[in-house]
């Protein structure tokens, strides 16, 4: 037998409860603190020892040498299974995680982030170091 008094006290309480979901698109939450997104190269950092590509579980890191103490890392982040082991492995911090989570793509090619290297600073000729007379 169906209980009609019953059923309407669940929707009268119902009613004047706080909803349990976001409305996602309009409201961000924030992420939690030890949350892992997508990775951040900082070329400044890096030395080029790749213990960040040989510690990759998904091979999802590249590094590229470009010049002179220059890296560029290339990161495939359709690849990564963000473990932040890149992130624990590089000594010198030039990998962090980020609280980026939004990266769906319908083009895999958008998925492979290339990390430029910072371009060395340019030093000015010998004859501007000489004192002017």
């Amino acid at each position: 037998m169906i209980r009609p008094g019953k059923m309407l006290k669940e929707v009268l309480e119902t009613i004047f409860k706080k909803p349990a979901t976001v409305n996602y698109p309009h409201d961000k939450s924030g992420m939690p603190d030890h949350f892992r997104g997508a990775i951040k190269f900082i070329p400044q950092n890096c030395i080029g020892c790749k213990l960040c590509v040989k510690d990759c579980p998904a091979n999802a890191i590249t590094i590229n040498k470009v010049g002179d103490k220059q890296f560029e890392c290339i990161i495939d982040m359709g690849k990564c299974i963000y473990c932040g082991q890149c992130v624990d492995s590089c000594m010198k911090k030039a990998l962090e995680i980020t609280k980026e989570f939004e990266l769906a793509q319908l083009d895999r090619e958008k998925l492979k982030v290339t990390f430029h290297a910072v371009p060395a600073p340019a030093t000015p000729p010998k004859d501007d170091l000489k004192p002017k007379a």
